[in-house]
């Protein structure tokens, strides 16, 4: 065994970015964030990692059960079967708790065979397994959490005690939360908002009115974008029919095609556009006044980023992790947001009368998260690089693949 100093191996620095497909929103900021790395001048490596496919390499659960682990839970979201989420989630954590031992070790095992020089985590709950099998495999490498949630909701969804990680939080609540439970300031990292994609920061040129004729749209109709994640809801039907008559709708259903059918089946009243699955949102919110939905933190983050004012309901089928969504909402006053969809025509009503106060304090809202978590990230990694640059490394012949020296 001798002594040696870090040699200056050329290595690009290896990012993963670990995300699951629930909701759809952890796959979207992976991806969003992917593309904002890829053109940092560093010329990092940045991988993305899907969480059940590294704890089910053999995709055993789809072939015992018929479905991916992730499926029950976009349906439920479909169908707006939402309640007792809050009941279920506190389940789910002791099932994690219970397979804590199983879950590290199947970690363990992808961190020796991949060696990321970072780890970027954009999923709650799996939290304190990720890192512990980093921490026993690749001591030193860092391990960062990207909250895709405005806020936590302890104990043991996103901001895990006494981990020395990193934390990357999007509203000045989470912030609070994790310096609350012990975390160093200088391991908690402030952005001013939540990762959107890149498209949502884009201006094309965009005949609007012209548009909205060309779809069967009044221009001179305000008009309210409805949707409701990837999978659509079926609250999309109470609301086209409580608005029909008067209000002009765009309304997009995303994968669900039984509920654009019934929407295109409704009676006709003020002109309505219904749309499947789409790749181009950014385009249909620069067609519309103001946004309905579920409070989604990166729907809402996405409306707001586009200059529209709100509408959402916070009542007993709101997501346990959503439900602070709808205080920020009411705290910054960016729209509306009433108890239940049935009120939908009064909530409408009072947002048209108010439109321009709402649309200043939207425009007031600078959301700069997907430029700024790079330059957090870099300073993370050139923090350990400074540390092992101080400290001798030593050298065995029996090298393993946990080996940092010279990485």
């Amino acid at each position: 065994m001798s002594l040696a100093t870090p040699t200056s191996k050329a290595r690009p620095t290896t990012i993963d970015l670990v995300y699951f497909n629930a909701g759809g929103g952890h796959r979207a900021s992976a991806l969003a964030l992917q593309s904002a790395l890829a053109q940092h001048p560093r010329g990092w490596r940045v991988r993305p990692v899907n969480l059940f496919e590294v704890l089910d390499p053999q995709d055993r659960f789809r072939k015992m059960t018929g479905s991916a682990p992730e499926d029950w839970y976009n349906k439920r979201l479909a169908r707006g079967w939402t309640i007792g989420m809050a009941q279920e989630l506190k389940i789910l954590q002791g099932l994690i708790r219970l397979g804590h031992t199983t879950l590290v070790k199947a970690l363990q095992q992808h961190w020796l065979q991949t060696e990321p020089d970072l780890v970027v985590s954009l999923v709650p709950n799996f939290n304190r397994a990720m890192f512990e099998s980093l921490a026993s495999t690749l001591p030193g490498v860092p391990y960062t959490s990207v909250l895709t949630d405005l806020a936590d909701i302890p104990p043991h969804f996103w901001i895990e005690r006494g981990q020395p990680q990193h934390f990357i939080c999007g509203s000045a609540r989470a912030v609070v939360q994790a310096l609350e439970l012990g975390h160093a300031p200088e391991r908690v990292h402030a952005t001013s908002g939540m990762i959107i994609r890149p498209e949502f920061y884009e201006t094309p040129a965009l005949d609007r009115a012209s548009e909205m004729r060309r779809l069967g749209l009044e221009p001179s109709r305000p008009t309210g974008l409805v949707l409701f994640g990837g999978h659509g809801s079926k609250a999309m039907l109470g609301i086209a029919k409580r608005l029909g008559p008067s209000t002009q709708l765009i309304l997009v259903c995303g994968h669900n095609k039984k509920l654009a059918a019934q929407l295109r089946a409704l009676p006709g009243g003020a002109p309505r556009l219904v749309v499947g699955f789409a790749s181009d949102i950014p385009r249909y919110m620069r067609l519309a006044d103001f946004f309905i939905g579920k409070p989604g933190p990166g729907s809402i983050s996405e409306a707001v980023q586009q200059g529209l004012p709100v509408i959402v309901v916070d009542n007993a089928w709101t997501m346990p992790q959503e439900r602070y969504n709808a205080q920020w909402i009411t705290e910054h006053q960016l729209g509306i947001v009433h108890r239940s969809f049935r009120t939908i025509d009064r909530a409408v009503n009072e947002l048209l009368a108010r439109l321009e106060e709402f649309r200043a304090r939207v425009r007031a809202m600078d959301n700069r998260a997907l430029f700024e978590i790079p330059d957090i990230l870099d300073g993370i990694v050139s923090a350990v690089r400074d540390v092992s640059k101080e400290q001798p490394c030593v050298v065995s012949e029996k090298l393993t693949p946990g080996d940092r020296c010279g990485a």
